[in-house]
């Protein structure tokens, strides 16, 4: 397992509200216990604004919109390309099992996405998944997990936390509850606030993949505080403005956010500069294949369908 620049934020919770806002799936991922938290920051949460009627009528233009990126092929396309940042392969269905510590101050980074025992989506996700299927091997260690989110600590996790989960990703349910955590945390709330931006189905990929890469924090280095940033840069499609002009802006404030980090490895800005700039640049607004790109000087490719 490679996922060299993931980096999460503590604010999992926040997009809680995103799900509730837009009616994102049944609480198998997200647990109706876990409420948002209230947290201070210069950006706004841009779901949390607005009458219940503007939501309303939010929802129903976003559910009339083509599905872009919602729609599987492309859905399948993303997970692919995020798997090549996140651990150097395509085959992201292979990633269910896997669980190390990076020495990133996350904690134990595992399964397909990259669930962190330090960023609280490891937690959601093992509490959904016992909600439904108590018996399972990681149930015992629901304890440890609360005490550790928040910090790179293994106390109360080892030695047995490791082995437990590979036993668990054996069940086809906690592999479905990964799937599901992931679309709720993470995949759900971006697509569906690239449409209100007005943003393809590439625009819509990048949202996703600085979801998942800076979480759903709403301070300067998280997914929203870096909309926010880009936003003061270049207006939306939804306002008006050229989408590739505010995507470069997007990708200019995540590229900054990166190199802020400590390790030379968490700075490797190789998902924006050799991959999503290229589909850009390429003016591949659609995500359509072919697609070739590099990641960490390693040439990945999808073959037109």
């Amino acid at each position: 397992m490679k996922p060299v620049t993931r980096l999460f934020l503590i604010g999992a919770p926040i997009v809680v509200v995103v799900s509730v806002i837009f009616g994102g799936g049944d609480d198998s991922a997200v647990l109706a216990d876990n409420p948002p938290q209230n947290t201070t920051s210069a950006a706004p949460n841009p779901l949390a604004s607005g009458s219940e009627d503007e939501k309303a009528e939010m929802e129903e233009r976003i559910r009339k919109m083509p599905p872009g990126l919602a729609a599987p092929g492309k859905k399948e396309m993303a997970a692919r390309i995020v798997a090549s940042a996140e651990n150097s392969t395509l085959d992201w269905r292979d990633q269910y099992d896997a669980i190390e510590d990076l020495d990133d101050g996350n904690g134990y980074t595992a399964g397909i996405i990259g669930f962190c025992s330090g960023t609280n989506d490891m937690l959601q996700l093992v509490e959904a998944y016992t909600k439904h299927h108590p018996d399972n091997p990681l149930a015992s260690y629901l304890p440890a997990l609360r005490e550790v989110d928040g910090t790179d600590s293994h106390e109360g996790l080892d030695p047995g936390f490791t082995e437990a989960w590979a036993t668990a990703a054996e069940d086809p349910a906690f592999r479905e509850a990964q799937d599901n955590t992931r679309d709720q945390l993470y995949f759900d709330p971006a697509v569906r606030l690239a449409k209100m931006d007005g943003l393809s189905t590439l625009g819509q990929f990048i949202y996703y993949d600085a979801m998942v890469l800076h979480g759903p924090g709403l301070d300067a280095g998280g997914f929203y505080g870096i909309r926010h940033a880009a936003m003061k840069e270049a207006k939306t499609a939804a306002e008006g403005g050229s989408e590739k002009e505010y995507l470069n802006a997007f990708l200019d404030e995540s590229r900054d956010v990166i190199r802020t980090k400590v390790t030379e490895t968490q700075r490797d800005t190789s998902r924006i500069d050799t991959a999503q700039r290229v589909f850009l640049k390429d003016g591949n607004m659609d995500l359509a294949p072919p697609l070739r790109w590099k990641m960490y000087g390693e040439t990945f490719q999808l073959p037109a369908s």
